[in-house]
């Protein structure tokens, strides 16, 4: 399946990602402490930061932000934005975390942070979205086998070429399992607004590959 195959070869393009911003929010040793931190577990490393505890904040952000790094990339248009995103959102995790409730994922809680930090960056630009219309709009879909063609260093290049209101709906959608009336909500447009933007993504998307060579076989 086509989403799956992203996923797993996103996740392995944030593994390499440079987990050091621009401006660092944290300048703790980590040698110094590698030993202790692989003693403490998701429960304590919460807690911790509840207690403003520095420690488990150094340890939490190393542990999370590099594949948050490749969610903020996705949403935006250069490495130093993602960068600021990420701080920014990390920021934001650390005074929100109290407000865990521990139901579903804390990863999946941090991810949501950085989405909506993302989105509130790109909205400082101006962003166009198409009126929709699926009237003239055909259906086209993405192969699996399209995407395991691809180099992993490629993928996200490719994504970045998507017109900046495309790329911002299809992750929305397509990665981060939101329906279109939520991205509606989201960003302040139609849910058939939405739709089309997503379709004409999958379409841009379909000739990106074949720019590159890639077949939907």
């Amino acid at each position: 399946m086509f989403i799956i195959n992203y996923l797993q070869k996103l996740d392995f393009i944030t593994n390499r990602c440079n987990i050091f911003a621009r401006k660092r929010v944290f300048l703790l040793n980590p040698k110094k402490y590698s030993t202790k931190a692989n003693q403490l577990n998701e429960n304590d490393l919460i807690k911790g930061c509840i207690n403003n505890d520095v420690y488990c904040q150094q340890v939490l952000y190393e542990k999370f932000s590099p594949k948050m790094m490749g969610v903020s990339l996705r949403y935006c248009n250069s490495k130093m934005e993602a960068e600021d995103v990420l701080q920014d959102a990390f920021i934001k995790v650390f005074d929100k975390i109290k407000t865990f409730k521990g139901e579903g994922s804390f990863e999946g809680w941090i991810r949501k942070i950085v989405v909506f930090t993302a989105l509130k960056s790109n909205d400082k630009r101006v962003r166009k979205f198409e009126p929709g219309n699926l009237d003239n709009i055909q259906e086209q879909s993405l192969e699996s086998k399209a995407i395991s063609n691809m180099e992993t260093a490629n993928l996200l290049s490719i994504l970045q070429e998507l017109p900046e209101g495309y790329r911002t709906v299809f992750n929305l959608y397509a990665i981060e399992g939101y329906s279109h009336k939520e991205i509606g909500t989201m960003l302040e447009v139609s849910d058939v607004t939405s739709r089309t933007q997503y379709s004409r993504a999958k379409l841009y998307l379909i000739k990106l590959l074949a720019k590159y060579g890639i077949q939907r076989i």
